[in-house]
């Protein structure tokens, strides 16, 4: 009798074990990845950069760094990237602050011999309150500063125009644009640096984007980034002139 009351408890507890461990397993769920502290959003083209051959002595490779307007570009036209040595880090709504986080590892690392930097509208676009016109050409001056020293040509490119913003039509975009590619156009001079003027194109009597070249007044279609592609080509041989 004690033997099978013992046998009957032993076997309880087996069961008893077994079922806390199937409810353990089905509370438990697999913890995903915080990447709150990746506010630059560095991991969006680490493999990528990870398995970019760097390039060969003579190879012309160019960083294109900007946000929407690059990585949409890339998407509609990739075949215009695939055929040059461009290499397309855009990511989208990405504000000034936050290029300048990856520009070590997503132009510097990659060792190109040029990089267009196109920088600036999400930044007004935000209104925080906090960004200013200098703010954003402080941004753009360290990452130019960063590109001579590791000698890299510098591209900085005129805004494309823009009337306003679809998603916050309370900013005065189009003076705002202007404003900071008229500062941007002087720096360039001052030091040198290639303008890729992406606004002139583009522009209609609002100074915004041509209707026919947008898809919403902010971001070109198709058309419009053939274009684009004229006059970024035009802006890399101009840069390349002096190059051995």
């Amino acid at each position: 009798m004690n033997k099978f009351l013992f046998f009957v408890l032993l076997l309880s507890g087996h069961v008893a074990f077994a079922q806390n461990q199937q409810a353990d397993s089905l509370n438990t769920k697999a913890e995903k990845e915080n990447f709150s502290d990746d506010w630059a959003a560095l991991t969006k083209y680490q493999k990528e950069n990870e398995i970019l051959p760097l390039p060969t002595k003579r190879e012309k490779r160019v960083v294109f760094l900007g946000s929407s307007i690059f990585e949409f570009w890339k998407q509609k036209d990739p075949e215009y990237f695939n055929r040059n040595n461009y290499v397309d880090r855009g990511i989208s709504g990405q504000l000034s602050p936050q290029l300048l986080i990856r520009f070590r590892q997503d132009v510097i690392n990659l060792k190109p011999k040029a990089v267009i930097i196109l920088a600036g509208s999400n930044d007004i676009a935000g209104n925080t309150g906090h960004v200013t016109i200098d703010k954003i050409m402080d941004n753009i001056k360290s990452m130019a500063e960063l590109a001579r020293l590791h000698h890299i040509k510098v591209i900085l490119c005129k805004y494309l125009p823009v009337y306003e913003y679809p998603w916050n039509k309370r900013i005065k975009a189009a003076d705002s644009i202007v404003d900071l590619n008229e500062k941007i156009e002087a720096y360039s001079k001052e030091r040198n640096y290639t303008v890729l003027d992406y606004w002139t194109p583009l522009v209609d009597e609002r100074k915004g984007q041509r209707a026919e070249l947008t898809v919403d007044g902010v971001h070109p279609n198709l058309a419009g980034y053939k274009i684009m592609e004229e006059v970024t080509d035009a802006a890399v041989k101009r840069a390349f002139k002096n190059w051995h």
